[in-house]
């Protein structure tokens, strides 16, 4: 069976361990192809508690038209990934194409720096809470907060109503 949709999660070193793994496989279970993609193809990352994850791409691969989503996880990750401008102008065409983008704790620090925020509703862990604000945001303090194309959750306890939200609105239920 072929995959329906075609979802793209951002990796690099110290990424938190669960806000990648539950959406992928939440996604893989309603048949999803989801890739990893990193700053070089084959290079492994290693999450903030030792659970590995390989790039399947490089972000020189990244093409709006390949993909129907765009996952971001938390962690100390988002603060080298917002780094790449070939990370930033993805993030920023897939905004423009009103593809989901699903973004959890510190991964909202991925989307200042794609400055895609301005006017935007949206949630993070709450320690990034004025850098959000600062982007131009409005900020609640909801375990998820959907605003248009963008899917936004906390931290790890709300990763049950995050992975559905992002995933109906990947599959447009």
């Amino acid at each position: 069976m072929a995959a329906s949709k075609s979802v793209v999660c951002l990796l690099d070193d110290e990424f938190e361990d669960l806000e990648l793994w539950y959406p992928v496989y939440r996604l893989r279970e309603e048949g999803a192809e989801v890739l990893y993609a990193g700053p070089e193809k084959g290079r492994k990352h290693i999450g903030k508690y030792g659970v590995p994850a390989v790039a399947d791409i490089s972000y020189d691969d990244l093409d709006v038209n390949r993909f129907d989503g765009l996952l971001v996880p938390g962690g100390w990750a988002p603060d080298k990934i917002r780094r790449d401008p070939r990370v930033l102008d993805f993030v920023r065409s897939m905004n423009d194409a009103n593809k989901p983008i699903g973004q959890i704790c510190h991964a909202g620090w991925v989307l200042i720096s794609a400055k895609i925020l301005e006017g935007r509703t949206v949630t993070s862990t709450p320690g990034i809470r004025d850098d959000m604000e600062n982007a131009g945001s409005v900020w609640l303090d909801e375990a998820v907060v959907i605003d248009r194309n963008i899917v936004s959750a906390r931290r790890p306890p709300d990763l049950p109503p995050y992975a559905k939200a992002f995933c109906d609105l990947v599959f447009n239920r």
